[in-house]
């Protein structure tokens, strides 16, 4: 770019120097700005500068001069506050749906919208209980692709997966094409599920979207307008789990093949697998063992055991009897 071109664009990068280096708490000179346009190939003087800065500030830019011995400007305020950003910034961290990989580049861009002092603000670390990042990219674009579709009135073929013991991918009905009419995304205990009206069936089914792949749009309309407007949306997805605080143990468990998903759903995909005869798997976590994490362990049967410490495991069948005595069960 030649250094005439430089000049027309003189305005658009003061501007940008100012969002980017000034706040509340670092302002500039006009001198530096003068320094700062130079390394763009710009020269400027100092009252073409104060012309510039007029003009941006009917333009709209929350400009402020401080007077001392100089006059220093920064900018004051801006489309997101600090307290804003921060917020968004420890949402996305948290968030279980978006993975790592996005999370950075999120978090990146949302440091662009602050001075870069106050981006270093934002460059921290939110630890939340239980939140395991999930592993698939494409999550980000499926969302998409799915309010589009709603948006549009059309349905959507997909396929749909489990996750086997040895973390693999297997699709159900030997990976066939699932054909649904969408009608609602809900974020519930850190999952994004799809509420999707079933023709097939007549009536509506959700579907992790996490879980989802090869969303495609149809191109025809959506059915089951009227099944869905009966649903209430709340109660549907009232499935909440937490774990509250407990002694902290090494817990080992034993559970059925099929409950290979749900363990890795609350555990993550990193933990030591151990198959075991008659398909079942063994893992070895560290937890709070509490009322609650015990309470998790019944709504299974079964299907999973507590091998280890004998403490534990004496705890699940004492509540796993004192429950049969509640119902009259010896």
């Amino acid at each position: 770019m030649s250094r005439s071109s430089n000049q027309k664009l003189k305005l658009l990068y003061l501007m940008k120097i100012l969002l980017e280096r000034t706040d509340q708490n670092h302002t500039m000179t006009v001198a530096q700005m003068i320094e700062a346009l130079s390394h763009y190939g710009i020269s400027a003087e100092r009252k073409s500068i104060y012309d510039d800065l007029e003009a941006l500030r009917i333009y709209g830019l929350d400009l402020v001069c401080r007077r001392s011995k100089t006059h220093d400007y920064f900018v004051a305020s801006r489309t997101f506050e600090l307290p804003e950003l921060k917020l968004l910034v420890d949402a996305v961290q948290a968030s279980r749906f978006i993975t790592l990989k996005k999370s950075e580049e999120l978090i990146k861009k949302l440091e662009s919208l602050s001075s870069v002092y106050e981006a270093r603000s934002l460059q921290r670390q939110v630890y939340v209980g239980g939140r395991i990042k999930n592993m698939n990219e494409s999550i980000y674009y499926n969302i998409d692709q799915i309010h589009t579709a709603i948006s549009a009135n059309y349905q959507i073929s997909f396929r749909y997966f489990d996750w086997t013991i040895g973390k693999k991918k297997k699709y159900r009905h030997d990976g066939k094409i699932y054909r649904v009419s969408p009608y609602a995304l809900t974020w519930d205990n850190d999952f994004y599920y799809l509420i999707a009206y079933d023709a097939s069936v007549g009536f509506l089914k959700h579907y992790r979207v996490d879980r989802m792949n090869r969303i495609t749009s149809t191109g025809e309309p959506r059915q089951g307008q009227e099944c869905f407007a009966k649903c209430d949306v709340a109660a549907y997805t009232n499935k909440i789990f937490d774990m509250f605080s407990g002694e902290e143990m090494n817990v080992t468990l034993e559970f059925a093949g099929h409950l290979i998903g749900v363990v890795f759903d609350r555990f993550g995909r990193d933990i030591t697998v151990v198959p075991q005869e008659e398909g079942r798997f063994r893992i070895a976590v560290q937890v709070a063992v509490s009322p609650t994490f015990l309470g998790w362990l019944m709504q299974f049967g079964t299907q999973v055991r507590v091998i280890s410490p004998e403490k534990v495991a004496r705890q699940a069948g004492l509540w796993a009897r004192e429950i049969a005595q509640m119902y009259g069960e010896e």
